[in-house]
């Protein structure tokens, strides 16, 4: 009955009101960029926890930062490091600036997967994609681009490690995707093709992510 269901409507209502952080009120913006990170990765856990949105995207940093990060051995602005020019040192330092960014990604897995959700967990019901424009800094190489898939939220088999043939367009990773979760769009910039991701992390390229015709269908 009509009655019934707004009784259900106010169960689930009061269920979710009832849902709390379990993370202290900020004073501010960190100091610490582990910190705000971190801090940025708990509001998203909690907003999906309560279903306040069922989409985030989160940039770890901007292009062209010149963040340093003294707690880890970097006191160097970060965006001149990866124009290493092959010194030694500077790789050393980038790697410890990448390394740090995967460490506090794997703590958000780790804290969608210990979040109860329904049947099952948070990380059962969502699909993270992780990675960068650029596969090497230095070059500014906009292929072979390393992208890690986490997550069963779009039903792909993960686990495995595979190599895509140069120029396989990133589009279609997008485009696989939101067909995963029911989205099913014609195009995506230039590309039309789904592709079977089988993968856990895929090695891709930029290319067909052109701005599309004005006169072609596309989603982007």
């Amino acid at each position: 009955s009509i009655r019934e269901i707004e009784r259900r409507i106010d169960r689930a209502e009061q269920d979710l009101t009832g849902i709390t952080p379990g993370i202290d009120r900020p004073t501010g913006v960190p100091v610490q960029y582990a910190d705000y990170v971190n801090l940025m990765f708990d509001l998203q856990v909690v907003a999906f926890q309560t279903d306040s949105t069922r989409v985030v995207t989160m940039m770890m940093g901007r292009e062209g930062s010149v963040r340093t990060y003294p707690e880890i051995g970097v006191p160097d602005p970060h965006h001149p490091l990866t124009h290493h020019r092959g010194n030694v040192e500077w790789i050393e330092k980038v790697t410890k600036v990448n390394t740090l960014h995967m460490e506090l990604f794997a703590g958000f897995v780790k804290k969608l997967k210990a979040t109860p959700d329904g049947d099952g967990t948070l990380l059962d019901h969502t699909t993270l994609v992780y990675g960068s424009g650029l596969s090497d800094g230095n070059r500014h190489t906009h292929d072979d681009l390393p992208v890690v898939i986490v997550g069963r939220g779009s039903d792909l088999r993960l686990g495995r490690h595979v190599a895509y043939p140069r120029n396989t367009p990133m589009t279609n990773l997008y485009l696989t995707l939101l067909d995963r979760i029911g989205v099913h769009a014609e195009q995506i910039g230039d590309i039309h093709q789904l592709t079977n991701f089988t993968v856990g992390v895929a090695l891709a390229s930029l290319a067909g992510a052109r701005r599309p015709r004005p006169s072609s269908s596309s989603f982007a």
